[in-house]
């Protein structure tokens, strides 16, 4: 069976998403950005302060690349659309799914965990919705199915199995 690629917004959802998909389906999980953390000994925002963004972009390419595994539900950072090579790799055997939440949502979750506490790569003048606008052509590009988060989280997990079983 095929791996299951969560890509989206830092804050949308994918690490809560994923580990309540992965154990309904009986597959591993893998977080990117923990994977990211263990590997670097920081955390993303130190990792950002550190490398730079185009740095920590570089590093969560990486990480991409190296994933190898069957049967795992990824949940890669926000930003990791910005690498085409990671992307290709992770799709080849996967189905990808934006999980895509609306704007005004993600501002409120910013408002409750700051974009420094997430380790979102983008510059500090950037607003949620430039972020947004600019990741959402990526997002669209690289996803087999586009799930609208407006419910909670196993409402999104029932909408993910359902969309994975019509293309089955």
């Amino acid at each position: 069976m095929k791996n299951i690629v969560l890509i989206g917004m830092p804050g949308t959802g994918k690490s809560t998403v994923g580990v309540i998909l992965a154990k309904r389906l009986g597959y591993d999980f893998i977080d990117v950005d923990i994977l990211i953390t263990q590997r670097e000994k920081r955390t993303l925002p130190q990792l950002i302060e550190d490398e730079g963004i185009d740095g920590f972009l570089k590093l969560e390419g990486q990480a991409g690349l190296s994933i190898e595994c069957d049967r795992t539900v990824i949940a890669t950072g926000g930003s990791m659309i910005f690498s085409d090579d990671a992307m290709r790799h992770l799709k080849a055997d996967a189905i990808t799914i934006w999980l895509e939440t609306p704007l005004h949502k993600l501002v409120e979750r910013y408002k409750r965990n700051s974009r420094q506490d997430r380790g979102v790569a983008a510059p500090g003048d950037m607003t949620i919705k430039e972020i947004y606008e600019l990741r959402k052509p990526l997002y669209k590009k690289y996803s087999d199915i586009t799930i609208h988060c407006r419910k909670q989280s196993e409402y999104v997990v029932q909408q993910i199995r359902g969309a994975i079983e019509k293309l089955s």
